[in-house]
């Protein structure tokens, strides 16, 4: 099966990919809260418990949803372009949108953790300030503070936008009749990446190369192989039928998943796996979200529970959900007398999404979306 192999001139041509899929707004707020799930686990010792523990544990599989909506959205235009389905943003538009969502924000959250959360502020130097603000976190040893640990992803998210022009250079040749070669090259970076962590990579004490980027380009790289196949296949054809079935797709996620749970893709918690059980770990990530994402963006059908008003607007405040989760937590516990690994996997869990919705509608409402609209202002109007 390939994404744009010649056919009968009469067959169905790619259809010009939707701007807004309402669905991915919904499994967006989705993973934001698997991330927040797979925290308050952590912090409550539930990840010990047996069977169910591990399952808990590996709701850091979100991460991997995340990675892939940003790979197919960002990639998309690019996708579209190389088939003369739309044009791809120029260089400034597309950083200057980027700032805008990340980081006002994020920043936001940065100051409010250092100043006000008590054990951030007790160690909160210049090193940890610079290194924050800038999202410098996995390369600055011991930077990552109470209240800001999530953080390292989204380190690995910014450093995606900053090496995605490059790989649209690298591909900018494959247009037209060439396009068919996108997908096998998009694989081939998934696949050569899922090596990374068995490279002898130099680094400070304290500070892991499976933590860059690189590492988990397998992830980034499945939500821009969609893109490619969305822009690229056409109905009734092989990848259409295979990758558009929600059951089969979903049944593959949900098996990728389980097996994550296990000690294939490594130890839970904070634990170094070893390479291979890294490898695992990608792969099964790989899987989780070509599986969850494929119908959703191949298929133009209605999800009415991802389409619902709850859905999106989760989707909505999904970014403040991730950035406030972990100091709305480190909160929770004083004020409610909890002890830390103590348990009350549940009271912790509704208490921490009950206080951290609110957050991020308004983190949304004041600061991520006027921050938008103003650099909408400096959009040139498309013919």
């Amino acid at each position: 099966m390939t994404a744009t192999a010649r056919t009968d001139p009469a067959a169905p041509a790619p259809a010009r990919p939707r701007a807004f899929v309402p669905a991915l707004e919904g499994m967006r707020g989705l993973a934001a809260l698997g991330v927040l799930v797979t925290h308050v686990a952590f912090q409550t010792a539930a990840t010990a418990i047996p069977v169910v523990g591990p399952i808990l544990a590996r709701f850091d599989m979100a991460v991997a949803l995340f990675f892939g909506l940003s790979g197919f959205l960002l990639w998309r235009p690019h996708a579209a372009a190389a088939r003369g389905l739309g044009a791809a943003p120029s260089a400034g538009y597309y950083f200057r949108h980027r700032a805008a969502r990340i980081l006002p924000a994020y920043w936001v959250v940065v100051v409010a953790v250092l100043v006000l959360l008590p054990n951030a502020a007790a160690t909160a130097g210049v090193r940890v300030w610079v290194s924050n603000l800038l999202l410098l976190q996995v390369f600055v040893p011991l930077t990552l503070t109470d209240g800001l640990t999530q953080m390292w992803s989204l380190s690995v998210e910014v450093a995606f936008y900053l090496v995605l022009p490059l790989l649209a250079l690298a591909v900018v040749r494959l247009r037209g009749d060439a396009a068919r070669w996108r997908v096998p090259a998009v694989l081939a970076l998934g696949v050569v990446t899922l090596g990374w962590n068995f490279l002898p990579v130099p680094t400070p004490d304290a500070i892991h190369a499976d933590n860059w980027l690189p590492g988990y380009l397998p992830w980034f790289a499945v939500g821009m192989l969609l893109a490619e196949l969305g822009c690229g296949i056409r109905p009734g054809s092989g990848w259409d039928r295979f990758a558009g079935r929600r059951r089969w797709m979903w049944t593959m996620a949900l098996l990728a998943y389980l097996l994550s749970a296990t000690e294939l893709a490594g130890p839970p918690g904070l634990v170094r796996a070893e390479p291979w059980q890294y490898v695992a770990k990608m792969g099964l990530g790989a899987l989780i979200g070509f599986g969850l994402l494929a119908p959703l963006v191949l298929r133009e059908q209605r999800r009415p529970l991802l389409s619902s008003p709850v859905a999106l607007a989760l989707g909505r405040w999904s970014y403040g959900i991730f950035i406030w989760h972990l100091a709305v937590l480190w909160v929770i516990f004083p004020v409610f007398g909890i002890l830390p690994f103590s348990g009350d996997f549940l009271i912790v869990l509704l208490l921490t999404v009950a206080f951290t919705l609110p957050v991020a509608a308004a983190s949304y409402a004041l600061v991520e979306e006027p921050c938008r609209r103003f650099a909408r202002r400096f959009d040139r109007p498309r013919g």
